[in-house]
């Protein structure tokens, strides 16, 4: 799934440094992932559903 022109949004933690970081975009229903040093490389795509399931995780640690 190409992702064409949207809005990629990264978390305000992640600073202006210039450090590895993932950036966000909602995508056609789904959320793209991609890394934020190489936004011209490969992107993950997961349906809302399963992101909010794997944030709710992420904050439980």
């Amino acid at each position: 799934m190409g992702v064409g022109k949207v809005v990629w949004r990264k978390s305000a933690w992640s600073g202006e440094n210039g450090g590895a970081c993932v950036e966000l975009a909602s995508v056609r229903g789904v959320i793209a992932i991609r890394d934020s040093r190489n936004p011209d490389g490969p992107k993950i795509h997961i349906s809302r559903g399963d992101f909010l399931v794997f944030t709710g995780i992420l904050k439980s640690l």
